[in-house]
């Protein structure tokens, strides 16, 4: 199902090709046959959680805790099959891992990497990121989520936006601004104060549960806050986890777009020959090839830096950038070449096409991460 138009499964090793077939094969037997009703009906299949778990999908590239400890390139690839179905499905898994367990796993105490990190991993226990505020989107820094210092602990007040798990999570990793400085904090979602709202009537991510949290003088013991780094760095280095996953994971979207395109017009009669038969039709399919081509080497090479310790953020930023509009341009372009049928949800690409909307705008629009990779090149932020 992958494109292979350079030989580029010669840079992988054996094993990571196992762990991408194997949960290929998953996605296909178990992921997919649920996709067209959740998307209908705007649920997340839930059922599908502790199989996440049990395949060790969650926080596959962390070590120890009874995480998978995989190399990074393998998780990218986990990411680019259980997005090859549905960005909702890869943004579980994403925020399960990047976003909760990393937090944990680099910033939290030996207590709460034992409490918490083996159930996450296990999908018995589900967890959000409550970063993004209404008015705090791309400037996290202006949070108004506080934290007051009390006897044994702190007290959380205010709101987050957009937050993938969060009608549904057990635990949330919550970012408030404690003494004017941004702290973690990870919270019990039935804590006293603690609401989650579902957001509804989503034209995009269906098959993603997306809240929005209240906290309301929410109590958090001493022993739950995040000590290993404090200040907007942190939370940024959670997103760059993520970001990595992001820049795969899209790359099995617009795969799937591609795929589609061409079997339609192999078997699509028009003025007496298949559509596959025009020139204009294999020039769409062709420019599909070539940016999927050079978005999988760019990841190819991503996750040997990021295996070796030597990838930097405005990296990540650039695939980021450069992968999410890829995989929205394919997907238009697959829509296009299926004409009225493309816009049917007995093809997948529109259901793409209305994900990737979102997947290139959340975790930094490429707005944003071409002036992170400006300011690399320049030495001067365009942010202050």
């Amino acid at each position: 199902m992958s494109i292979n138009f350079f030989g580029e499964e010669e840079l992988f090793t054996q094993e990571e090709l196992q762990v991408r077939d194997a949960v290929r094969s998953f996605v296909q037997k178990e992921v997919e046959p649920t996709l067209k009703e959740a998307h209908r009906s705007e649920i997340f299949p839930c059922s599908l959680i502790r199989r996440f778990g049990d395949l060790g999908l969650l926080g596959s590239n962390l070590k120890g805790y009874e995480c998978a400890g995989l190399g990074d390139v393998a998780y990218g690839l986990i990411m680019q099959e259980l997005e090859y179905a549905d960005s909702g499905i890869r943004s579980f898994c994403s925020v399960q891992g990047a976003l909760v367990m990393f937090p944990i796993w680099a910033y939290g105490s030996e207590e709460l990497k034992e409490t918490y990190l083996p159930g996450l991993s296990k999908g018995e226990m589900i967890g959000c990121f409550g970063l993004t505020e209404s008015d705090a989107g791309s400037d996290p820094g202006s949070m108004k989520t506080k934290a007051i210092k009390v006897d044994g602990g702190y007290k959380l007040s205010g709101s987050k936006m957009w937050i993938t798990s969060g009608s549904i999570a057990d635990v949330a990793i919550i970012w408030a601004k404690l003494d004017g400085r941004v702290t973690g904090f990870v919270v019990d979602a039935k804590a006293k104060g603690f609401e989650a709202h579902l957001i509804e009537g989503k034209f995009s991510l269906r098959v993603s549960v997306t809240s929005e949290l209240t906290l309301n003088d929410v109590f958090v013991p001493e022993s739950h806050r995040l000590t290993g780094m404090d200040g907007l760095k942190a939370p940024l280095s959670c997103l760059t986890q993520a970001r990595y996953g992001i820049c795969y994971g899209v790359v099995g979207a617009a795969t799937r777009c591609y795929k589609e395109a061409l079997s339609y017009t192999k078997h699509r009669e028009i003025f007496g020959k298949s559509l596959s038969h025009y020139q204009l039709a294999q020039a769409k399919l062709v420019r599909m090839v070539q940016e999927i081509t050079k978005a999988q080497l760019l990841n190819i090479q991503m996750g040997r830096l990021k295996e070796s310790g030597k990838l930097k953020p405005e990296q990540v930023s650039l695939a980021k950038m450069n992968n999410c509009k890829m995989a929205l341009e394919v997907a238009r372009e697959a829509r296009d070449l299926l004409g009225g049928n493309g816009i049917m949800d007995e093809y997948p690409i529109i259901r793409h096409m209305l994900n990737l909307e979102t997947v290139n705008t959340y975790e930094g629009t490429e707005d944003i991460h071409r002036l992170v990779v400006g300011q690399s090149l320049t030495g001067a932020s365009a942010f202050k």
